[in-house]
């Protein structure tokens, strides 16, 4: 079995691949924009196809974890995500706009379970470690988003290809996927045998010989959706993925529409958000071990809500660019937070998991067509202050995320 630091570097890299693979179709927006002559609206609901694929497939991805285990499930759906890739690569240089969604399915379905499953990975390393290394891993995807950004911008410069460029970042993040999934803990998501459910502890740290539901299979799945303390996180990293999909989407298009600049400024206005949230989360561990989960949420989310009303309202590039910043620096916690709240008793993450992710997935499907309509009345940068709504309703319930008394090594 591979050691606990072995798995956790494994964990980083495929992490990091995700955010690659996300960055790179992310940063050529622009060029997909102007390649299939869409409009504002049109982009938010080509951009919405890929949540279809991300919402549908995400509730069942804790019953694929739990069969086949994290590894196998990563690199089944990485290896979607490439393959829808490849089509809507095809499509926008075919100018086929069925072929782009088609792709943009598969690459939801690809992303949204691959995600759920590395979020399941990374909760069993960080219990085994005994400490919160969540944010590390996420910081792994923001590494990953910012080399994709970053060739992205150079990229488009040198006009390269939409479909070259997308194929062959996403043939890069599957290689990596392979290499790393061998160094995964075995048979994660299994719950154990010969242990009664009742001995694993309710859903809100109470009695643990109470009588508790199901830990696994649609009886599992099911328990997991009437937890309110679930459901609670889940909210939370609804507008933390709110918070940090939108800018995804739409930062690079804000930044050329709403200052008149160029494609490569986008990518740039892109990679500063994703810079900032790299170096948030890579931050976070220490914060949340000496502060606590809650306090640093309660932070993050001041620090976002600043960044958007200074990139919405400020009609100086610069600073705009400073609110990007600081819009991706109070982005960056929430959901590895979110994630390891949901994955607190390992018996029953796969599950939680599975229902917080879909949650949060939501965002991807409400988010790109909301802002595409709010954008084509009032311009892409004021379109993003909708987020301030979801922001204030993730602060009330921000104490969900407080470890139950049976996570190990997590600041209460």
């Amino acid at each position: 079995m591979p050691t606990a630091h072995a798995a956790a570097r494994a964990v980083f890299v495929v992490f990091a691949a995700s955010g690659f693979a996300f960055a790179s179709w992310a940063s050529r927006l622009p060029a997909v924009r102007d390649g299939l002559s869409f409009s504002e609206q049109e982009m938010g609901l080509l951009l919405l196809t890929g949540s279809v694929g991300s919402v549908a497939a995400i509730p069942l991805s804790g019953l694929v974890a739990e069969r086949f285990g994290t590894a196998r499930t990563v690199v089944g759906f990485a290896s979607v995500l490439v393959a829808g890739l490849a089509v809507a690569g095809y499509g926008v240089v075919a100018d086929e706009h069925l072929a782009v969604r088609l792709g943009l399915i598969l690459f939801g379905v690809g992303a949204g379970v691959w995600d759920a499953a590395m979020n399941l990975e990374g909760a069993a390393v960080e219990q085994r470690l005994g400490r919160a290394v969540m944010p590390v891993f996420h910081a792994g995807f923001s590494f990953g988003t910012v080399l994709g950004a970053g060739i992205g911008a150079l990229v488009a410069t040198l006009g390269v290809p939409v479909g070259w460029h997308i194929v062959g970042a996403g043939v890069v993040a599957l290689l990596s996927v392979l290499i790393a999934v061998r160094y995964f803990s075995p048979s994660v998501a299994a719950v154990p045998h010969g242990v009664p459910d009742g001995e694993a502890g309710s859903a809100d740290g109470a009695d643990p010989g109470a009588v508790t539901p199901p830990t696994s299979g649609i009886a599992g799945l099911i328990a997991a959706w009437r937890e309110p303390r679930t459901l609670a996180i889940g909210l939370v990293v609804l507008a933390a993925a709110l918070t940090e999909g939108v800018a995804n989407d739409w930062v690079s298009l804000a930044v050329v529409d709403g200052f008149g600049t160029s494609d490569g400024m986008g990518a740039v206005g892109l990679a500063i958000f994703l810079t900032a949230m790299t170096t948030a989360r890579l931050a976070g561990t220490r914060a949340i071990d000496r502060f606590g989960r809650v306090p640093v949420l309660v932070l993050s989310a001041l620090l976002a809500f600043v960044g958007v009303l200074t990139f919405s309202l400020v009609p100086v590039l610069w600073v705009a660019l400073v609110g990007v910043g600081l819009w991706g620096l109070g982005a960056a916690m929430g959901f590895p937070m979110g994630m390891s709240a949901a994955s607190d008793e390992p018996r029953r993450a796969a599950m939680r998991v599975a229902a917080v992710s879909t949650i949060a997935y939501t965002a991807f499907f409400v988010g790109p067509p909301l802002i595409g309509f709010v954008a084509h009345a009032t311009g892409y940068r004021l379109a993003v202050l909708v987020l301030l709504v979801p922001m204030v309703l993730g602060l009330l319930v921000a104490r969900s995320v407080r470890p139950l008394p049976s996570a190990a090594g997590v600041k209460r």
